[in-house]
């Protein structure tokens, strides 16, 4: 007889350790590098980008996936220490602050149109919930066009919720970054905004997540059957 193989779930990410290493960690480095380590712009810059990347790079060996945090931070920060070494006006910091969420909730929105929606990659990820038992069900009751459709509608939530952080991103920038790019005053403003952003901006958006997310999970009840405790994963180890 073969020999049974079992795959193994990827290990779950630790969300405080991503964000802490792809977004809060650099942000701290862009302000307070050059005073701490007595770094150059540039290699500041350098290294502030090492932590995304190396994070990234270790969580795709360790979980086979590309991980978001680690390109959302990449970007901003490549494209704020930019503005920060061309010394470009204070307001592209806006620009760049409102920029980054509306071309997500663009994206968002398009890839609807693909194989591959961004809302199942962010609310239906194979090691929360049970998909392949999730299909089943789907398929048993005929309803695959209606959980579509249900997905539209979380979509569009979802992209809202980028449009209120793109909006409340651009009123904080130009309310607090009002120093010329390069200086101190500039990177201590830096430091307020993101300090500031995550109460301003970051719990309106959850909320906005979190009404999608119930909305979701109450239209597979009512196009599944299927109780949320026997979909989640934690539910189902607890149970066995």
């Amino acid at each position: 007889m073969p020999e049974e193989t079992t795959t193994r779930p990827p290990k779950r990410e630790n969300t405080w350790l991503s964000l802490s290493l792809n977004i809060l960690i650099p942000a701290l480095i862009m302000m307070k590098g050059t005073q701490w380590f007595g770094l150059p712009p540039a290699a500041n810059l350098v290294f502030a980008l090492a932590f995304p990347i190396s994070y990234g790079f270790y969580d795709f060996v360790l979980r086979r996936k590309y991980n978001v945090f680690s390109i959302i931070g990449f970007i901003s920060i490549l494209l704020t220490g930019g503005i920060g070494l061309l010394e470009l006006p204070p307001q592209w910091i806006a620009v760049k602050e409102a920029g980054i969420p509306a071309i997500l909730g663009v994206a968002v929105i398009l890839s609807l149109k693909t194989r591959y929606p961004i809302i199942k990659f962010l609310l239906l990820r194979d090691e929360f919930i049970d998909v392949d038992r999730l299909n089943r069900e789907l398929e048993a009751r005929d309803n695959r066009t209606a959980f579509d459709r249900l997905l539209g509608r979380c979509t569009y939530l979802l992209a809202f919720s980028f449009l209120v952080s793109a909006i409340l991103n651009y009123i904080l920038a130009r309310m607090i970054v009002v120093s010329p790019s390069g200086t101190e005053a500039f990177n201590d403003e830096l430091g307020r905004m993101t300090l500031w952003s995550l109460l301003v901006i970051v719990v309106p958006c959850m909320i906005i997540m979190m009404v999608a997310l119930f909305y979701l999970f109450r239209g597979i009840k009512d196009l599944t059957g299927l109780e949320l405790e026997v979909l989640l994963r934690d539910a189902q180890k607890e149970s066995s």
